[in-house]
This record gives C-alpha cells, sequence and structure tokens, in this order.
C-alpha cells in the first residue's frame, strides 16, 4: 500500500497556481449583524460563489491537473454525498478523462443533477455513503478506475486548503478559523496553512452529533466507526480515514459537535445574517460559532462557507426546527 503524505504549504502554493487558471478567488465578506450575533469580528469566506457551489471544486481541480496519463487513459471512480462527486466530475471534465460517480439512493437530486451536467455517469447504490464507497471500491477494482478517495488524496487536500491561503492574504489578522468535517479534507487543508502561516491561530472543527465517527476518531487517535444518522449530507461518514485523521490529530485546536437542529438553525441563520443560501455544512459551522460565542468575544474569526448547495426539502426542514429557546 501507498504511503500517504501530508501536503505542506508549498504544496497548496502549488495548488494555487494550477487552480488559478480555471477557479476565480471567492469573496470574504463582513457583516454587521452577523458581528453582532456572535459579538466578534466574523469574515466569512463564500465557498458557495463556485461554479459547483462548494469549496471541494477545488481539491478536483488539483487533482485533474496533477493526473498522469495513464491515470486520465483509466478513468476516474469516487463516491460522495454531492458535492465531492461534482469536484471530481468538474475536474475529469477539465482533464478529458470521463467518471463515474457512486451516490446513496436518495442523494441531494439537485447535486445529482450537477455531477451528470458535468459530464460524469451517476452510480446510485445503498442506502449511506459508506455503502456508496464499498461499491466505488470495488468498481475500481473490477475496471481498473483510478479511486479518488474523499479524504485520503493530499491534491484533494492542498486543493482546498487554498481557500485557507486566500482567507489569509486577504485578512491576516484573522486568529480564529471554523471549518465543517465530514471526512476532513476541507478542515485538513485549512489546518495546514493556518499552522503554517501562523502557528497562533485556532483551528476549530465541527462535526453532526448524529454522524460523529471523526470527532470520535480525534479524540481517541485511532480510525473510529459510529451510527452515520444526521441529515446534513457534506457531515455524514460512519468511519474517519487515515490522512485526514493523522493531519488533524496533528494541528486542530479543537473540536466541536452540534446537533442536527442546531445545524438547521445554523441554515437559517446565514439568511437571516449575512442574507446567503448554505448547505448544511455550512450550518454546522454558524452553529458552532454560536455554541462558542463566549470564547470567540473580541477575536477575528472567520467562518468556512463551504457550500450553498442545499435542497428545497432540507431548506423546508430547516424552516420547521422550532427556534431556540
Amino acid at each position: 500500500m501507498t504511503t500517504l503524505v501530508a501536503p505542506t504549504l508549498a504544496d497548496v502554493r502549488a495548488a494555487q497556481q494550477r487552480i488559478a487558471p480555471h477557479l476565480a478567488p471567492t469573496p470574504l465578506h463582513r457583516y454587521s449583524a452577523l458581528d453582532e450575533f456572535l459579538g466578534c469580528t466574523t469574515y466569512v469566506k463564500h465557498e458557495n460563489y463556485h461554479p459547483v457551489g462548494a469549496f471541494k471544486v477545488r481539491g478536483g481541480v488539483n487533482l485533474a491537473c496533477s493526473l498522469s496519463d495513464a491515470e486520465k487513459s483509466r478513468g476516474l471512480i469516487s463516491a460522495s454525498t454531492g458535492n465531492h462527486g461534482q469536484s471530481v466530475a468538474f475536474g475529469a471534465r477539465l482533464a478529458g478523462t470521463r467518471a463515474f460517480v457512486v451516490v446513496p439512493r436518495g442523494a441531494n437530486a439537485g447535486k445529482v443533477a450537477a455531477i451528470r451536467g458535468f459530464g460524469a455517469e451517476v452510480i446510485f447504490h445503498g442506502e449511506k455513503f459508506d455503502d456508496a464507497f464499498a461499491h466505488a471500491e470495488q468498481l475500481a477494482l473490477q475496471q481498473g478506475l483510478r479511486f479518488v478517495h474523499a479524504a485520503n488524496e493530499p491534491h484533494l487536500i492542498a486543493g482546498v486548503g487554498t481557500a485557507t491561503l486566500e482567507i489569509l492574504e486577504t485578512q491576516p489578522a484573522i486568529d480564529t478559523l471554523i471549518v465543517p468535517v465530514g471526512l476532513g479534507s476541507g478542515a485538513c487543508g485549512a489546518a495546514i496553512v493556518a499552522k503554517a502561516i501562523n502557528p497562533a491561530i485556532r483551528v476549530i472543527a465541527v462535526q453532526a452529533a448524529a454522524s460523529p465517527a471523526v470527532y470520535e476518531s480525534w479524540r481517541s487517535g485511532r480510525i473510529e466507526s459510529r451510527p452515520n444518522l444526521t441529515f446534513a449530507e457534506g457531515l455524514a461518514t460512519g468511519r474517519a480515514a487515515e490522512l485526514t485523521l493523522s493531519i488533524l490529530r496533528a494541528h486542530l485546536d479543537d473540536f466541536v459537535l452540534v446537533d442536527d437542529d442546531e445545524i438547521a438553525r445554523g441554515m437559517l441563520g446565514w439568511i437571516e445574517y449575512a442574507h446567503t443560501l448554505a448547505e448544511s455544512a455550512a450550518g454546522a459551522v454558524l452553529a458552532a460559532a454560536q455554541r462558542l460565542r463566549d470564547s470567540l468575544r473580541g477575536r477575528t474569526v472567520a467562518l468556512m462557507l463551504s457550500g450553498g448547495n442545499t435542497s428545497l426539502a432540507h431548506l423546508r426542514q430547516a424552516l420547521a426546527v422550532p427556534p431556540q429557546a
């Protein structure tokens, strides 16, 4: 088995150069209502402005620009609940290679349509991400495809790390960064960049309490499996991954869990305080900031609004959640 090596800041800077011809930097905005709500100076990194509506595309483009001719001739396959699949499809189209994305039955229809729109073939399998993942691995072996792991891929981590590089290039006064965790590629990229540029920056991750595998693995120091029950598809995983766990263990300052109702309220909070549509993973980020409000007071905080690819069903679900008492 190939030893996986964590990317460095130099790798992220190289990824930034690869990505630049294909993706524009996303905005970093301030909102006075959000500052007042959280009691701190808050910057929002709008990854929902990407052509696929989420941060993952950065990794897909970096991977695509790094593929060998042999890998391109084989084609790509991956498993996804939506955003990662879009990034693989987007990158494959850029590289001129075929792509297959295995998604669980009941996956976000809008994200599935977008994956197809970028030219990938969608394969439905299983009820959860973990079922789709196992099937994608099996198909990769059977058909000789290049399997693209959503976490154990240094090029993906380096690619998504460019979002944090943009944040700190734009606003070097940031002293706290809050990022969501599914399998952890985004949080890893953020932590690698932040700690290399300024070790004093606090990097805080957030995961759904209903799908806490990575959180529990971070605490224990070993790969853990846990029930995967959250509605937040970008956070829905039942087992941690080796590379991302090792990076999170090395660089993360804190890790919090929020429940699904908090995530839903966070989605609505983005609409109320920043007038922007956010998917559930980004809702978790705002929920974590609200939970940590006392400790954030007086700090300069960047919130990773990881994507805006919510569905009408999820938005209706969020609107049905009772306000916090």
